[in-house]
């Protein structure tokens, strides 16, 4: 039977509310005597999308594990950053399609606000991120798998092409899609006992899309070795690698990381955005090519307010006053 403020799971699409099957909600009304319900519609990163009324024949109540705490948490700190923290440690932080889903939510939501001027994500418990939920990678057609990676690829290239830097703040083991995460990130900061690994080899799933943002990381003979093994390696070996940017004590990891992005944030949010694009394009072209397209990109740059004011803030010997 379900109540009042009970958690429930659509089971058929909605159009006329822009409503998918497996959208969760809460009943906020039940009438007597009718069979149906007002819910309320909310999305993976908890925003409310729909208030709608519904067949009882539309829904059912949703699991115990369906009703869980939202995947990422959203936290704006001071001084520009944004912090998304993974918030589902009992399954070890898992990218699953839920949690996917929320990432690129927040990161749009990011995208657009002024404020925030750095992300940093990290995760609770001990486990980064272990990577995809097996449980959606088994008995599926290949319509469902191809909708887990296209998703996943949505989140990664969202972190690449966003306008503004992300940090990864590791503080434990990060593997598969969870080390491809790290790899995607403009920097990360790792603790000294975090490891990475891209196992998949280890159960029949070679971690070819991991790979990706691995390889562009990681010297290619080392990505090699850790995709073909699986075995995971130290964060002084990700360091020496170029998977990690940086190693903090366990216990200076976060005030590390967080001291890290606010002297990132108090960059012109401009100089940002078009350096942090520029940086990505130029690396895939050749030299002669990305030189350029490097110096039109500086000149572009040198015709902006705020380059002009943190050129003259210098030369005449006081803090810039930027414009973003």
């Amino acid at each position: 039977m379900i109540g009042e403020h009970d958690l429930i799971v659509l089971t058929t699409d909605l159009p006329e509310h822009g409503l998918k099957a497996g959208q969760r909600g809460t009943v906020v009304h039940t009438s007597p005597g009718v069979e149906g319900y007002m819910v309320e519609f909310f999305s993976p990163a908890g925003d409310t999308v729909a208030v709608a009324a519904v067949e009882a024949a539309q829904v059912r109540a949703a699991a115990p594990e369906e009703g869980a705490s939202l995947p990422v948490l959203y936290n704006y700190a001071a001084d520009g950053v944004a912090v998304l923290t993974l918030n589902n440690p009992q399954r070890r932080n898992a990218l699953s399609a839920r949690a996917l889903a929320a990432l690129e939510e927040r990161l749009a939501d990011i995208a657009d606000d002024a404020a925030a001027r750095v992300v940093v994500i990290r995760s609770e418990g001990p486990v980064f991120s272990s990577g995809h939920d097996l449980n959606e990678l088994v008995n599926r057609d290949a319509e469902d798998y191809t909708a887990v990676f296209a998703a996943c690829t949505r989140v990664m290239e969202a972190i690449r092409l966003l306008p503004k830097p992300v940090i990864a703040q590791v503080q434990g083991l990060a593997t598969a899609a969870g080390c491809q995460l790290v790899a995607t990130c403009d920097i990360a900061v790792a603790a000294d006992t975090a490891a990475f690994a891209t196992p998949g080899v280890q159960i029949g799933l070679f971690c070819t899309t991991p790979g990706v943002a691995v390889a562009r990381s990681v010297m290619p003979k080392k990505a090699m070795e850790m995709l073909l093994t699986g075995q995971p390696i130290s964060a002084q070996e990700a360091l020496e690698f170029g998977l990690i940017s940086r190693i903090a004590p366990s216990d200076g990891l976060e005030t590390q990381t967080m001291a890290l992005a606010r002297q990132i944030a108090a960059a012109s949010a401009h100089t940002l955005a078009l350096g942090k694009a520029a940086f990505y394009q130029q690396v895939e072209m050749n030299r002669p090519d990305a030189y350029q397209f490097a110096s039109r990109v500086m000149v572009d740059n040198l015709l902006a307010d705020d380059a002009h004011e943190g050129i003259t803030a210098f030369l005449e010997k006081r803090p810039p006053v930027w414009s973003t």
